[in-house]
């Protein structure tokens, strides 16, 4: 390595080049069942209208910085009071991003564990230490600790994710609220599954000046379009609107969104019958003996094999041209876990076949 090179490296902080970057795996070819997107399309005439709407558009111009007209839609859509404030993101993994920049230095980060990955790997990212606490046995918050835990660290952001990713179970409301009464920092319940799960801590932002409720329209059918919302008290929101980036939410995703809102019984129905499968898709796989599956309320299953490698298991169903999540060591998990998002009925009944060929 050259003297230039070895000074370049030194400049990169070292926990920086201690990370591995967030790996997504090739799917070309495969059905896809690893990502929790929704695999439905748009009806033809509503695709057809979305196209017509954005041959007007203008890509040699900045987007509307403030995205005014979106943001109105989504109040509109998602019932969100005209005295919070709203803040856009370029998906919800960059507002998780703005919320800890604006944190002082030094300042502890909270989660349970296991939960999303983000939380971690950005709080790393920005040299901020990370407190983890793990769920008990059935998933559930570990109410004592995290609250002793907080008495000890005094962490400037909690995060709850609701529906909890991966183990795609909701907390209980009683338990997020003692840890609502006793944080001293911020309290973000990150929303990505409500659409699965119908439960909302929304309408209890005004209630709470440390609350903000993230949301996210990627598991909602717009994982293209890259757009996450955060709602919480004005004194809160103003702050991250300075050290948001200008223009970060494009053209084509105001456009896209914007429209799509109009059309949320479109998505509502997409949920609704991604619901139904996920219902009888745990059914199915429940009736595998080999197999522990546990609750679901998002567009996911998690289950543990009891006496198979879920490597090959992974592996056998890629073969056979299926991709799932491979969890591999995850403290807090069963060991030998996989996820399955649920899909379109033909794509649930073609998972199912194959895995239950490749576990006789």
């Amino acid at each position: 390595m050259s003297k230039n090179n070895k000074k370049l490296e030194s400049l990169v902080r070292p926990e920086i080049r201690a990370m591995s970057a967030y790996h997504v795996p090739e799917a070309t070819g495969l059905v896809k069942l690893d990502a929790m997107e929704n695999p439905f399309a748009w009806p033809i005439e509503m695709k057809e209208e979305w196209l017509q709407l954005l041959s007007d558009a203008e890509p040699n111009r900045y987007p509307d910085p403030s995205a005014k007209e979106l943001v109105a839609s989504l109040r509109h859509c998602f019932g969100v009071p005209s005295e919070l404030g709203v803040v856009l993101g370029n998906g919800s993994d960059e507002l998780i991003q703005l919320i800890l920049m604006a944190m002082h230095q030094g300042a502890s980060i909270m989660a349970p564990t296991p939960s999303f990955v983000m939380y971690r790997h950005i709080a790393t990212s920005l040299s901020l230490p990370f407190v983890s606490v793990p769920l008990n046995g059935d998933f559930s918050l570990d109410v004592p600790t995290m609250i002793s835990e907080i008495e000890r660290h005094d962490p400037a952001v909690i995060f709850l994710a609701y529906p909890n990713n991966p183990t795609a179970n909701l907390f209980h409301d009683e338990d997020i609220r003692a840890i609502l009464n006793a944080a001293n920092g911020l309290v973000v319940i990150d929303e990505a599954y409500q659409p699965f799960a119908r439960k909302s801590f929304l309408n209890r932002v005004s209630e709470h000046e440390n609350l903000i409720v993230l949301r996210t329209v990627s598991k909602l059918g717009l994982a293209g379009l890259r757009l996450g919302f955060l709602v919480g008290h004005n004194n809160l929101t103003d702050d991250l609107e300075k050290i948001r980036l200008p223009y970060n939410i494009n053209i084509f995703t105001q456009l896209t969104a914007t429209f799509a809102f109009k059309h949320m019984d479109v998505l509502d129905g997409q949920a609704a019958i991604l619901c139904n499968q996920r219902e009888r898709l745990l059914k199915k796989l429940s009736s595998l003996s080999v197999v522990r599956v546990f609750p679901s309320e998002a567009n996911f299953i998690l289950f543990s094999l009891l006496s198979d490698s879920a490597e090959r298991v992974f592996e056998e169903l890629k073969e056979a041209g299926v991709l799932i999540k491979k969890m591999g060591h995850v403290p807090g998990l069963p060991d030998e876990c996989l996820r399955v998002t649920v899909g379109t009925r033909s794509e649930n009944d073609l998972f199912f076949e194959k895995i239950g060929s490749i576990l006789k």
